[in-house]
């Protein structure tokens, strides 16, 4: 089948990708078609299967391309002592995903939507991440430096709390990203019982 004309490969499927993104943050998985995604990027309903084989597996590309990104991007994280490895990650997270807001709310908010299947892979690579922070914690229990009952409830926590900033931040709000990452490193060290 021929593609549309005018229509690249490498320009058409990213685009797609980030319509099916925006219209999914917005509207829900369930409520969006694939019309939709169409009419957005501005080619045929039809065409679409040229680049996704359903919407089901657009769904788990966004995910799973959302999960392995901010894996990569945390192999830049140095180390250290647990304290500062903490910190190191709170500033990392909410910098990661300011501008990935709806990629992040995608990833927590449909995983309802995933095949058993899709959501086995992407609850993978979320575990693989979590597990990041959990070493961190666990590092930080060993040397008496953190209170933790808990360290995977409380790193699904942290989690929780740093992915809030998405939903209020805004460049032109009161705070400056800087002083936002200093404010949420004390409460997660005042979480973690770290002084």
């Amino acid at each position: 089948m021929a593609r549309t004309a005018g229509s690249h490969s490498d320009i058409t499927g990213p685009r797609i990708e980030a319509a099916a993104l925006r219209l999914i943050a917005r509207h829900g998985f369930a409520a969006v078609s694939m019309r939709q995604i169409a009419a957005e990027v501005g080619v045929q309903a039809g065409a679409l299967y040229n680049y996704i084989p359903d919407k089901q597996t657009l769904l788990a590309r966004l995910m799973i391309g959302h999960m392995e990104d901010l894996l990569e991007a945390a192999q830049t994280l140095q180390g250290g002592d647990p304290l500062a490895r903490l910190e190191e990650f709170v500033r990392f997270h909410i910098d990661q995903n300011r501008e990935r807001g709806d990629a992040v709310f995608v990833a927590y908010m449909e995983l309802r939507s995933l095949t058993d299947e899709n959501f086995a892979r992407v609850e993978a690579l979320r575990r693989a991440y979590e597990a990041r922070l959990e070493d961190v914690l666990v590092a930080g229990v060993e040397a008496g430096a953190f209170k933790i009952t808990d360290v995977r409830i409380t790193a699904r926590a942290l989690i929780a709390m740093l992915n809030g900033v998405n939903t209020w931040f805004r460049e032109s709000g009161p705070r400056r990203l800087d002083e936002v990452q200093d404010i949420y490193w004390d409460m997660a060290r005042g979480a973690v019982g770290g002084g």
